[in-house]
């Protein structure tokens, strides 16, 4: 499993969600979209149906009916109804269990609020088997690969 840290300096979860999943879908991978916060998991939605005028990102919560048509699906667990290989934690908070385990990449996503649980995470996840990390920090507006292990 590859978890790459993305720590939010400038731009706020709802607009770096988009720009990855983006990637991800082109990549040919589903999306599981995690956090705990209603309010904020609407305001990435809003940001994947709006992340260009020319295109959208679609999208859905779990709780709603065919989760598992949706190429991005929002949660407030970990919960691939959709077969997602790729997770995105967008409210920086860690989920730690089985549940993480069978995803090819996690996108852990924090701010200055959650700085302090994602270096934890950094220390917890060293010389796990399976495990690379990377670590990703805003820099003049472009995102800089400042460590990996």
């Amino acid at each position: 499993m590859r978890v790459m840290f993305y720590q939010l300096s400038r731009d706020p979860a709802h607009a770096v969600v988009p720009l990855l999943a983006k990637k991800s879908l082109e990549a040919g991978a589903r999306v599981l979209v995690v956090s705990g916060e209603e309010r904020q998991r609407a305001e990435i939605s809003r940001g994947l149906w709006t992340l260009s005028p020319q295109s959208f990102l679609a999208n859905g919560e779990a709780s709603e009916p065919h989760a598992e048509r949706q190429p991005i699906l929002l949660s407030g667990e970990v919960a691939p109804a959709n077969g997602a290989r790729f997770l995105f934690l967008a409210d920086g908070h860690w989920r730690e269990g089985a549940g993480v385990a069978p995803f090819e990449r996690v996108f852990y996503l924090f701010d200055n609020d959650t700085v302090e649980e994602a270096r934890q995470v950094w220390k917890d996840l060293r010389g796990r088997e399976g495990v690379t990390k990377e670590y990703w920090a805003q820099e003049d507006g472009r995102w800089a690969k400042k460590a990996s292990e």
